[in-house]
């Protein structure tokens, strides 16, 4: 028999950790191959994690809510295979040198001497990583204890504490040894922490019999705490402007019928809009790029992320890969293939990372326009407002006249530290100008 060491995967760029939600699977239990063994959460997604073998599970290191990083061993799967497996463990613990482990363990308990307590008095748990980092900073767990967690059960999760440190930390007055000299540090620090403080607090809320307490989703959590740190890096500003899609409209209901019997997806306006802004993108290359502290990251890829829902309501943004180099067909395939992904719970934590420039579709909820919130490290995002039929002023060479036209609204928001309103407006101008020089009489 043979002992198969479960790790915990690569789940896409910037993912070091995951939370375990929940075991699928017990001890003792069969497994067969790509059988899901464990859900998992990160920052991004829920998925779950499939057994590479076939075997029974005999051990299990990690409980629900343990925090564990990517290549962490988390179960142990013996197979029905011979002893030559490289994640045989025996073969780790006998060729261990018992210098190494003793030493191992001397420097351990070292770190366990100095840092914080798995468990507060209180109850919170807090990983290991986020107690090395408060052991690094010198935070105590009093001060720990008082930063706001966004992950699952409100626990504090690498972020949260980052973020804390970034964004300054309380700082409390100590008693004065020499007079002199602290009568001035007060002076000087006190007006600091006013302002800190004003900067945190929030005005109180008062809650009577009548009212309902909801507790936010560990999904709704995170994408509050990613809003707000966006809004905190990047300068947003906004360009809208008004677009006249008739003739898309027109071409949408002329092939619709013969669209899906020749491809077997529905076409909507959004895959045509999102090829527009793949082609804009191509011509203005600088909104297609990130910050990195003083330097600018130019992306070669063009990959567009679209704003889907969730089946809780809440929205997520999977990526449609390289798509200036796919055609409508595809594209269409694509927002299809995420939006159903999206709905039935089934995106993986590949499908939503990598995105360079993000789109999201206001007008499906009746909305004219809004002013987005830009998808960080990205530096700009484009909303589509609703498609209505408005009065509008017709020129010909006749003389103008009053018609009946086809008409949305697109907004604009960008990262003013990067892309000025130049830039920005160009953009959903040219995109503007693609999207009224549609071909109703064009072939798919």
């Amino acid at each position: 028999m043979a002992r198969f060491e479960v790790k915990l995967p690569k789940m896409g760029e910037s993912v070091a950790e995951a939370t375990i939600i929940s075991w699928l699977k017990h001890v003792g239990d069969n497994i067969e191959l790509d059988e899901p063994i464990v859900e998992i959460a990160t920052d991004k997604v829920d998925s779950e994690v499939p057994s590479e073998v076939e075997g029974t599970l005999v051990e299990i290191m990690f409980e629900a809510d343990a925090v564990v990083k990517v290549g962490d061993t988390i179960a142990i799967i013996e197979t029905a295979g011979d002893e030559s497996s490289n994640n045989k463990l025996e073969k780790v613990v006998v060729e261990e040198p018992k210098e190494t482990s003793i030493v191992e363990n001397e420097v351990e308990e070292a770190i366990q001497s100095k840092s914080i307590e798995k468990v507060s008095s209180s109850g919170k748990f807090f990983s290991p990583l986020v107690r090395n980092i408060a052991t690094t900073e010198g935070i105590s767990m009093e001060e720990l204890e008082a930063v706001i967690g966004t992950g699952m059960d409100n626990r504090v999760t690498k972020n949260d504490i980052l973020a804390y440190i970034q964004n300054g930390r309380i700082v409390k007055e100590t008693k004065p040894v020499s007079p002199k000299p602290q009568v001035q540090q007060v002076a000087i620090e006190q007006p600091k922490i006013q302002q800190k403080e004003s900067v945190k607090s929030a005005a109180p809320i008062s809650v009577n019999g009548e009212d309902e307490i909801i507790e936010m989703s560990r999904m709704g959590k995170l994408i509050a705490h990613h809003m707000v740190e966006s809004v905190q890096t990047s300068a947003h500003v906004q360009s809208f402007i008004e677009v006249d899609v008739t003739n898309i409209v027109k071409w949408r209901d002329k092939v619709k019928d013969r669209f899906f019997a020749r491809e077997g997806e529905k076409i909507t306006y959004t895959p045509i809009f999102m090829q527009a802004v793949a082609k804009a993108i191509k011509q203005f290359p600088m909104i297609n790029i990130s910050i990195s502290g003083d330097k600018i990251i130019k992306k070669k890829a063009i990959n567009l992320g679209m704003a889907a829902a969730l089946g809780d309501g809440n929205l997520i943004v999977p990526v449609i890969r390289n798509a200036d180099q796919l055609n409508l067909v595809g594209i269409t395939k694509a927002v299809n293939d995420m939006a159903n992904k999206a709905r039935n719970g089934k995106l993986s934590p590949d499908d939503i990372q990598g995105g360079t420039y993000t789109v999201t579709n206001v007008g499906t909820f009746g909305s004219v326009f809004g002013t987005p919130i830009i998808n960080q490290p990205q530096v700009a995002i484009l909303a589509l407002g609703a498609v209505r039929k408005v009065p509008a002023v017709i020129e010909t060479p006749e003389g103008d006249f009053i018609g009946i036209r086809h008409k949305m609204f697109i907004s604009h928001s960008y990262d003013h530290r990067v892309v000025n309103g130049a830039l920005g407006g160009m953009f959903i101008k040219t995109i503007k100008e693609s999207l009224e020089s549609w071909d109703v009489n064009a072939d798919f």
